[in-house]
């Protein structure tokens, strides 16, 4: 089958942290990865930049091009997609340029740091798609893959998500009548952050605990229950002193911060075969850890026959890094105690998921999993011609507008 080929903006080998090398990277070495994409350009602050980071990471400096400008990139008519993994106020002018020249984008969430930039960049992307179909129309050819866009919202990708998405969908336990979920983290201390992340206590960068920590909660949440509708939404700035930490975890300083660090939400889920009409969603998002001995995650699903319980002890991260201990999924059929005192059920019982083989078999790091899963769905329909399961540029404007609502509220009330 067909190789794609990409190119990554972002693939650093000096920042404070870097989604791309740990998140993207492994998937795209491994066997499974080489033999559907090839890294045939890097693209970061210089030329220099992105040769370094071609020698630190083992790529072929015969084969991957080094490029210092975002538009130089989009030029390249070897490159076929192009991923964004950089600091989320750079997303916008970085990736306009793959947008604007027809490339297949992926963007890691946020999309953009501001609304108002998401709605121009998905307006763009539409724009592109439209020019590539008309451009293959009228020279008699077969359609040819329009332009496609893919966000970094991977969390609903997740084989413990799709797990408790085929309990709600399934029938057996009813309709949703409501939700609640119960989450702590963000960031890994209540107080403090390392010192290269300081912009987490700016809201005007885009990348902090409500727009990442909740964000990703909320989307996943959305994914399995279907869209939230008559938004409420309760937002605090509890500790607004962000105490800045050096590498030896030191305090070096600290900034005001103006990013709401609890986040309480009530909606109505928008009725479905698997939801009652009036269904309501409960979300309360604090940053930091949470009570000693709690989970930093806890989700229920009440139904009409039974109630659906998810608990990740080590984070919310579902879409990354919160299998450090085991996310379970455990199960109460209602009306099934008589029968479990006579030995013939139990009244609660464990929902196994598993990893997929192939996530397993390429030995991909657990943070790795589920972006490896965006980038293979996403080969499958452009290249396997299977319908697009993989969020894209729209779902993330959805999420966008959701959240500019609630933080506009939350202004309007300071």
């Amino acid at each position: 089958m067909a190789i794609i080929r990409l190119g990554i903006i972002g693939l650093s080998c000096s920042a404070i942290t870097s989604w791309a090398s740990t998140a993207h990277l492994p998937y795209l070495l491994s066997p499974r990865g080489r033999s559907r994409f090839a890294i045939v350009a890097l693209c970061n602050s210089s030329i220099d930049a992105a040769k370094a980071a071609i020698k630190a990471y083992n790529l072929d400096p015969t084969t991957t091009r080094a490029y210092g400008d975002p538009a130089a990139l989009a030029a390249d008519a070897d490159v076929d997609l192009v991923i964004c993994c950089t600091r989320v106020d750079t997303h916008y002018a970085l990736s306009k340029p793959s947008v604007e020249a027809g490339k297949h984008v992926f963007i890691e969430w946020p999309l953009t740091h501001d609304v108002k930039l998401s709605r121009d960049l998905v307006a763009r992307a539409a724009e592109a798609a439209a020019a590539a179909t008309d451009a293959s129309a009228s020279k008699n050819a077969p359609l040819s893959s329009p332009p496609r866009t893919v966000v970094g919202l991977q969390g609903q990708l997740t084989p413990v998500v799709a797990k408790l998405r085929a309990l709600v969908q399934g029938g057996t336990l009813g309709k949703v009548l409501s939700s609640e979920v119960r989450a702590f983290g963000g960031t890994m201390d209540r107080e403090k952050v390392k010192d290269g992340l300081g912009y987490f206590g700016d809201s005007k960068i885009g990348g902090n605990v409500f727009m990442i920590g909740f964000a990703h909660l909320f989307d996943y949440v959305q994914s399995v229950l279907g869209e939230a509708t008559d938004i409420k939404s309760h937002l605090q700035l509890q500790r607004p002193e962000m105490k800045l930490t050096n590498a030896s975890g030191t305090v070096t300083g600290s900034l005001r911060s103006d990013v709401p660090d609890l986040i309480a939400v009530t909606a109505s889920l928008t009725p479905s075969r698997a939801v009652q009409q009036g269904a309501t969603l409960q979300v309360r998002f604090r940053r930091g850890q949470p009570f000693k001995g709690e989970p930093a995650l806890a989700w229920w699903v009440n139904c009409e026959h039974g109630e659906i319980r998810l608990l990740s002890p080590a984070g919310t991260g579902l879409h990354a890094d919160a299998y450090a201990r085991p996310v379970t999924i455990d199960v109460h059929r209602f009306g099934h105690e008589e029968a479990s005192k006579a030995g013939e059920e139990a009244v609660v019982s464990k929902e196994e998921w598993t990893w997929l083989d192939w996530q397993e078999d390429n030995q991909l790091p657990l943070v790795a999993r589920s972006v490896a899963q965006v980038y293979d769905e996403f080969y499958e329909h452009v290249v396997g011609g299977k319908e697009r399961s993989y969020p894209d540029f729209g779902d993330a404007l959805r999420r966008h507008e959701q959240l500019a609502s609630m933080l506009g509220a939350w202004e309007a009330e300071l």
